[in-house]
């Protein structure tokens, strides 16, 4: 028992915490006879039970917060310029610090879905409310990208008219422009988010490790762009636009910025990113549905 108990805690769920969260998860599939919808339905109370989905929640608000805070910033630094200053000042959107947070908790609730059950020997307890794998695997899939999608989308759209109402009437670069270019460019971060989310539970079924699959996860999205940057050109360019980083930039730039200035088309990299997803999240299926737990 003690040893199940220090598994729990390294893989990010507090003793018992983890344990009842599946207990009950499991009797939900087991009464839906192991069906798809009741995988779901235990794959989504597992999330929205244990404490670390509240601790990925509470990051994501911290992050809102500081949108706030950076939109008064801005706007208040905006006031003290001349014209002439305005004119050359290109501040950063009302929501870039979720822009920079949501990655991050991607990857750990990609990771955590899958490899806190291998750390406490809960995997087994999964497949026995839920013998098919890869039903499974995807009902874990449907649940984390969406809990993280929507929570992005919600922040995203939540800062973002907060940050275009602080602004008011001025013409502010990030904070003006048309609403529905705005709009585009944060359903393009959430569905980026939840599509990293994804990738990373690919990752976790292929490696079985809390530590290696978040280390693997933020070296792709946060390590490799700028070791990319160190490329002689043309070649830091072609390969940091093949990178998730920059994905949302391409599909829907946010309008007067040139992030996404000689970038991939928007449906090319729409496509890059479908083809990350499907090959890391086939590779981590593939895995999942052949070895033992």
């Amino acid at each position: 028992m003690s040893g199940t108990g220090t598994g729990e805690r390294r893989a990010g769920f507090p003793a018992g915490d983890a344990a009842a969260a599946h207990g009950r998860a499991a009797g939900s599939a087991a009464r839906s006879g192991g069906t798809w919808t009741g995988a779901i339905a235990g794959e989504w109370h597992k999330l929205r039970t244990v404490r670390s989905t509240a601790a990925i929640l509470a990051a994501i608000g911290v992050a809102f917060l500081f949108c706030l805070l950076w939109s008064l910033y801005a706007v208040r630094y905006w006031e003290g310029l001349s014209a002439a200053e305005r004119a050359d000042l290109a501040p950063a959107p009302p929501t870039q610090f979720l822009t920079a947070v949501l990655p991050v908790c991607a990857v750990v609730l990609g990771a955590l879905t899958l490899t806190s059950e291998y750390a406490t020997g809960m995997i087994r307890t999964s497949l026995t409310a839920m013998p098919r794998r890869l039903p499974l695997l995807g009902a874990k899939a449907l649940a984390a990208a969406g809990l993280v999608g929507a929570a992005a989308l919600v922040s995203l759209a939540a800062a973002l008219l907060a940050g275009r109402a602080i602004a008011g009437d001025r013409p502010m670069p990030g904070f003006d422009g048309p609403l529905a270019d705005h709009a585009a460019n944060a359903v393009a971060i959430a569905v980026t988010a939840a599509a990293i989310t994804l990738m990373t539970l690919g990752m976790a079924a292929l490696l079985r490790s809390t530590a290696a699959t978040i280390t693997i996860g933020m070296g792709l999205v946060f390590v490799a762009p700028p070791l990319v940057r160190l490329l002689p050109a043309p070649w830091d360019d072609r390969i940091w636009w093949l990178l998730p980083a920059g994905f949302p930039n391409q599909v829907a730039p946010v309008p007067g910025s040139t992030a996404g200035e000689g970038g991939l088309s928007g449906p090319a990299a729409a496509a890059l990113l479908v083809v990350y997803v499907a090959v890391m999240l086939g590779a981590g299926a593939y895995a999942f549905a052949r070895r033992d737990a």
